[in-house]
């Protein structure tokens, strides 16, 4: 099965090509500019230097959440809009469960972090068998130190990925839980994950695609906030 994916769920973006589990291609870009005016390019021009098209596609994957807002909301709307115009299948991916794939390698307990301030983090943890990662509970906005309290209680080092690692670590080490770091190369979230993911999902539809984000955005909550200070 050839899979396009597609990861743009923080500030740097790729897209990959995958046959089975075999990567053809991957290309990634931080550059600063907005996801809306870099993905599709960078999938037309990995197509196009694989000498393949959208046709020769039998899956489009997208990480569709958690993550940033903005992020999200563009990798998921230029999924849906390609499935659409090809009639391709397509599912979303957990930005988590991809990142899990960085640590297949390292083997043990997987514990992708992603920093969601407000001292949270977004996270799922995972344990590498049969050679790839198994979920141990859900994607959820967590606290740092109900996190450390989760990994104290597996009794066995963690493997940090994501752009919340190094955060992590430093919260971890000072309280005495054994951890490592993944390193630059397999620290940020990526398309191949994506893909990798995808292969163990039952493919949906553009209709069915949505994001997904573990919480309201800061002006979501913001307007909560001030509707229920208006109710008192």
């Amino acid at each position: 099965m050839l899979i396009l994916a597609f990861e743009s769920s923080a500030k740097a973006a790729s897209v990959a090509l995958l046959d089975g589990d075999r990567l053809i291609s991957q290309y990634s870009q931080c550059s600063g500019l907005t996801h809306s005016r870099t993905l599709l390019p960078m999938a037309e021009d990995m197509l196009k230097n694989a000498e393949m098209s959208i046709n020769d596609v039998d899956l489009i994957a997208v990480a569709h959440g958690p993550g940033s807002f903005t992020g999200i909301r563009i990798g998921v709307s230029t999924v849906k809009g390609l499935a659409w115009a090809a009639g391709k299948p397509c599912t979303g991916v957990s930005t988590l469960e991809a990142m899990a794939w960085h640590g297949v390698s390292h083997g043990g307990y997987i514990c992708p972090v992603m920093d969601a301030r407000r001292s949270q983090v977004y996270n799922a943890l995972f344990e590498i068998r049969d050679g790839k990662p198994h979920r141990l509970c859900p994607d959820r906005p967590i606290a740092l130190s109900e996190l450390a309290e989760e990994v104290r209680s597996l009794n066995a080092p963690v493997f940090l990925v994501g752009d919340g690692a190094e955060l992590c670590m430093k919260y971890f080490n000072d309280n005495n839980i054994s951890c490592s770091i993944a390193p630059e190369n397999l620290r940020w979230q990526s398309a191949w994950g994506v893909a990798m993911a995808a292969r163990e999902l039952e493919p949906g539809t553009a209709d069915s695609l949505l994001p997904v984000y573990l919480r309201l955005s800061q002006a979501e909550r913001e307007r909560q906030e001030r509707m229920e200070k208006s109710a008192e």
